[in-house]
């Protein structure tokens, strides 16, 4: 039987072992391969030898953290009469609590746990737990005096009474008395409280002004975060004791 076409090609691939031209070709895609994988072990070898030089913790801590512990004033205006800041109680349950008053108007914020640190440490956070005080966006109380309403006439013996009052609240970032007030929006339990900050929270009628917090108020959250600095930088001294 005559071959076919086919029949011959194979037979000439056959007789000439599978075709020169193939055994003389050189595997470059192995090769490739081979390189890319060396490459690629090779950069996760450094790689991971950076990331246990430089160990990542993730984005810092908001502060005020446990541990810190940072100063704030504050005042009251109910109606035209600001609160004498020697007549704001002190917090009785400081040891309890993240934000607590101290003498003269000064709030000291040191978060005891997660939950009043951070952003937690804001302004709700301590008028919540200060005796006598209550805070939202319609109603503020001051120790020792009456929760007021918006819309509602300033009690009789301050200065504004009859006129309609509404809770109106100040904050400055700083002590510095050329700092000018930020007229604080939405509910004023969120506002965040920082080092040296002061804020004012009031009842008055629509378009006055608060004032400032007073000076003894400023000095005294100036020199509270001082002796703080210097009690935390400075380590006690050693005393020896000798026998005689």
């Amino acid at each position: 039987m005559a071959r076919t076409s086919t029949g011959r090609w194979v037979a000439r691939a056959a007789a000439t072992g599978g075709g020169r031209t193939y055994r003389g070709q050189v595997p470059t895609n192995w090769y490739a391969a081979l390189v890319i994988i060396v490459l690629l072990g090779l950069a996760s070898v450094i790689y991971s030898r950076y990331e246990y030089q430089h160990p990542h913790h993730g984005p810092p801590a908001v502060q005020p953290t446990v541990g810190q512990t940072w100063f704030a004033g504050f005042s009251f205006d109910v109606c035209g009469t600001q609160l004498s800041p020697s007549s704001l109680p002190v917090s009785t349950n400081a040891s309890k609590v993240g934000l607590s008053a101290q003498a003269d108007g000064v709030i000291q914020i040191k978060p005891l746990n997660a939950s009043q640190a951070g952003n937690n440490a804001n302004l709700g956070a301590f008028v919540n737990h200060y005796p006598g005080a209550f805070l939202s966006p319609t109603h503020l109380q001051a120790p020792g005096h009456p929760r007021l309403t918006n819309g509602k006439a300033c009690p009789a013996g301050t200065p504004d009474a009859g006129k309609t009052g509404a809770v109106e609240v100040y904050y400055w970032k700083n002590t510095d008395p050329a700092t000018k007030p930020v007229v604080v929006r939405g509910d004023p339990r969120r506002l965040k409280l920082g080092n040296y900050s002061l804020v004012t929270m009031g009842f008055v009628p629509p378009g006055t002004k608060l004032p400032a917090v007073p000076q003894v108020t400023r000095s005294a959250v100036v020199n509270a975060v001082a002796s703080s600095a210097t009690t935390t930088t400075t380590a006690p001294a050693t005393t020896t004791t000798t026998g005689k």
